[in-house]
């Protein structure tokens, strides 16, 4: 058995989903929801938290800090910290939306074009789903997860099972090019580059892999389309795909999704 310089073992196949790790110290975990998110996220809290959000979108839109409009709709609906996470990542204003909805492609439109990745913000997403975890289905409709790296990735279950549905889903849509930007100062970012590389070169999927300081600023200032739901890259890019959601529609996962979204008549969970 060999392993590479960063200390992953290779991957070797296994059945459906093509490989398996080997060589690894600790055995995987999950990116599933959280202990209190099944109480948390209830139905019986939908109409509560939609209201914040209905309420904190309108703060927004009359010039309000998001810090102290999310503090205030907050505590007047008496929300949890993750309650005001979930309601915060779906926000967005009527002309974030709509500057948003323009400048979006469509699966058609990725078919012989180079795509970046915001690495981390994408995988992170399809774990959460095949763990069965909470996903928030946000104004303008990306998939966002309540689970974040906080310094620190770790591989877990789901992470090639998650890797192979996106690379599926990329040459399915005829990317010609994918480029995944990976948070250096994360840890474990370069076992992750290096995972990246090898699934690719086993399914010939014509992929780079950057460890960069912030790719925010990398992906927001891309001429080419780039691949995320972070808020602050979805307002300044050019061209942009909703990979996450391209990913859930073609395969059910037992994701928990939650639908705050503007103009709902309440919240909503169910199976992608």
């Amino acid at each position: 058995m060999q392993s590479d310089t960063c200390g992953v073992g290779l991957l070797e196949p296994c059945g459906l989903v093509a490989y398996k790790y080997v060589d690894m110290s600790r055995p995987p975990s999950h990116r599933g929801a959280a202990p209190e998110d099944n109480e948390l996220f209830e139905p019986r809290h939908w109409p509560a938290m939609r209201a914040a959000l209905s309420d904190l979108i309108w703060l927004l839109e009359r010039g309000y800090s998001s810090t102290s409009a999310l503090e205030l709709v907050g505590n007047h609906y008496e929300l949890t910290r993750r309650q005001r996470l979930a309601v915060s990542r779906c926000a967005a204003t009527t002309a974030q939306v709509s500057s948003r909805l323009q400048r979006r492609m469509s699966p058609e439109q990725l078919r012989g074009q180079n795509l970046w990745v915001d690495g981390f913000n994408v995988l992170m997403a399809i774990e959460v789903a095949l763990s069965g975890g909470v996903l928030l289905l946000g104004c303008d409709g990306c998939y966002r997860d309540v689970a974040g790296v906080h310094g620190r990735y770790r591989r877990v279950t789901e992470t090639l099972p998650a890797l192979e549905l996106i690379g599926r889903t990329l040459a399915e849509c005829g990317v010609r090019e994918c480029r995944w930007y990976l948070d250096s100062p994360v840890s474990n970012s370069g076992r992750l580059k290096t995972i990246l590389r090898q699934i690719a070169g086993r399914n010939g999927w014509n992929w780079e892999v950057e460890l960069v300081f912030s790719p925010d600023k990398i992906l927001a200032e891309s001429k080419e389309i780039v691949a995320t739901a972070d808020s602050a890259i979805l307002d300044r890019c050019q061209r942009w795909v909703n990979l996450a959601g391209l990913v859930l529609q073609r395969q059910p996962t037992p994701a928990r999704v939650v639908e705050l979204r503007c103009g709902q008549a309440g919240g909503d969970a169910r199976l992608v």
